[in-house]
């Protein structure tokens, strides 16, 4: 590989960490949690290399990839951290690498690097959900033999204030590694290794039944009237704030402002990831524009943690699921999807949707291939520049009222190859109503790119729904198998929710 002369290396700097000592045989620093052999750093731009060492002591770190050292300093707290040049890799290059950090005296050597692209991937218990739970398991797993997709499980860990550290251990991606690894990043991540042809390296923090709220900053919160008022001060008027936060699981804790932030993203700062894929929604199903406003901030906060205005965001919208009420006219999951889309207002953010594989009856959906490579094919166009790949459904932009007749449009681009579905039937799951705001179940046909809507219950046409009900599980796609994004033309206000 083409040696890079480094540039832009002057300067170090010194945050604040804590890290345990090695023992006396052992060298007298250390490098910061996740520094570890067989990583993945992100190809082309500078690579952080932190840790703790003796106060003034002076350390040289060399890649194999540079043509000269990197001299740091630790601080008078004992924190150094410096940045290293990364080249950038030609598809199919996939040299083991080497980085040594030594003293003079003694020596770390990381073996195995590889450079490539380094994502992180977030959120509850559908992200967490593993690859040995995944449609098909056995057979999925034991194809699993990927070495140069590198995978980082990042412990659960709760903290009330940012922490420094975390226990993971980076694993080649083999049958043994995958099966207890996150199904939609694993998917995620062998997409993109197949198609851009070089290493990626995919970090899991997160943790089943966690709220949004969870993952942000307490002062970002505090700084936003809304979400000081909704998420941040019930917790600190609660016992709860007072209590000593342990690394121990609650179903309550997960859902605790900031403390997951803390533990679980905080400590991954200094990797320069690529991207962040995310799927998290169930733990605020009650919640509305809170919850749009919670995860644009969270967003914008994990952008300023990892230094980087722009960081691609993609999120996953949640499946159709029947919340134990087993009425099909119920939609509170539905306004909450439409929150959740919402959310993609801001820059640099898509959504991916779920609606044709979720299982109505299962919170925790096995089939999550097709969300993975969803993802994968979003990161394709939006970060890589493949703009010939697919990358999402047909997307509602307009209605058009013809006598008893409604006929939807969507936006241009969106309706790749034309609409379809599975089995070749009538579309299902659309709604039309009159001024009255009542509801009929409609007929529906597809007619080139738009879809025809009607009802005999309805003489004139006001609005339509689509799929927009708790738990519709769709057949209806464009020719690239992206799933018409659930919709609805009005803008009437939601019903007030059934109990049971």
């Amino acid at each position: 590989m083409k040696k890079v002369l480094m540039t832009l290396l002057g300067v170090c700097f010194y945050p604040v960490m804590v890290w345990a000592s090695n023992g006396k045989d052992q060298p007298d620093f250390q490098l910061g949690s996740g520094l570890q052999d067989s990583m993945v750093v992100q190809q082309n731009r500078p690579l952080t290399i932190w840790g703790k060492a003796p106060a003034g002591k002076s350390l040289s770190i060399q890649a194999d990839w540079m043509d000269s050292p990197v001299l740091v300093k630790a601080a008078p707290g004992g924190d150094f951290l410096c940045m290293v040049p990364v080249p950038a890799v030609q598809p199919g290059d996939y040299t083991p690498h080497r980085i040594d950090v030594t003293d003079g005296a003694a020596a770390i050597t990381l073996h195995n690097v590889l450079i490539g692209e380094l994502w992180l991937c977030s959120g509850q218990s559908n992200m967490q959900f593993s690859m040995k739970e995944v449609v098909d398991a056995n057979n999925e797993v034991a194809a699993a033999n990927h070495p140069n997709l590198r995978l980082l499980n990042v412990g659960l860990n709760f903290s009330a204030t940012p922490y420094d550290s975390f226990s993971g251990k980076w694993t080649a991606c083999r049958p043994a590694t995958v099966k207890d690894f996150s199904g939609v990043g694993y998917y995620f991540g062998r997409e993109l290794q197949q198609k851009l042809n070089v290493p990626v390296g995919i970090i899991f923090s997160g943790i089943g039944a966690s709220a949004a709220q969870a993952y942000v900053p307490q002062p970002v919160l505090a700084a936003d009237t809304m979400l000081y008022r909704v998420y941040l001060q019930p917790y600190l008027n609660s016992p709860r704030s007072k209590e000593k936060i342990d690394g121990g699981f609650s179903f309550e804790k997960v859902t605790r402002p900031f403390l997951l932030y803390n533990a679980l993203i905080y400590p991954l700062r200094h990797f320069n990831i690529r991207g962040v894929c995310w799927y998290q929604g169930e733990a605020n199903r009650k919640e509305r524009e809170p919850y749009t406003k919670l995860t644009q901030t969270l967003i914008q906060s994990w952008r300023q943690t990892f230094g980087q205005n722009e960081l691609p965001f993609y999120y996953v919208q949640v499946a159709p699921y029947f919340l134990e009420m087993e009425d099909p006219t119920l939609a509170d999951y539905a306004f909450f999807r439409e929150a959740q889309e919402k959310v993609a207002t801001l820059n640099n953010t898509a959504m991916v949707t779920t609606i044709d594989v979720g299982e109505a009856k299962n919170l925790h959906p096995h089939n999550k291939k097709p969300i993975g490579i969803r993802l994968a094919k979003t990161a394709l166009n939006r970060t890589y520049g493949q703009l010939n790949v697919v990358w999402r459904g047909p997307q509602y932009q307009h209605m058009e009222v013809t006598g008893k007749k409604a006929i939807i449009h969507f936006e241009r681009g969106t309706t790749t190859g034309g609409l379809q579905t599975d089995d070749g039937s009538a579309p299902k799951f659309f709604l039309i109503a009159g001024a009255d705001q009542q509801f009929y179940p409609a007929e529906a046909t597809i007619d080139g790119s738009t879809i025809i809507v009607w009802s005999d219950k309805v003489k004139k046409p006001v609005a339509v729904r689509y799929a927009f009900t708790n738990y519709a599980v769709t057949s209806l796609h464009n020719r690239e198998g992206w799933p018409v994004i659930p919709f609805r033309t009005d803008d009437w206000t939601e019903p007030a929710p059934k109990t049971n």
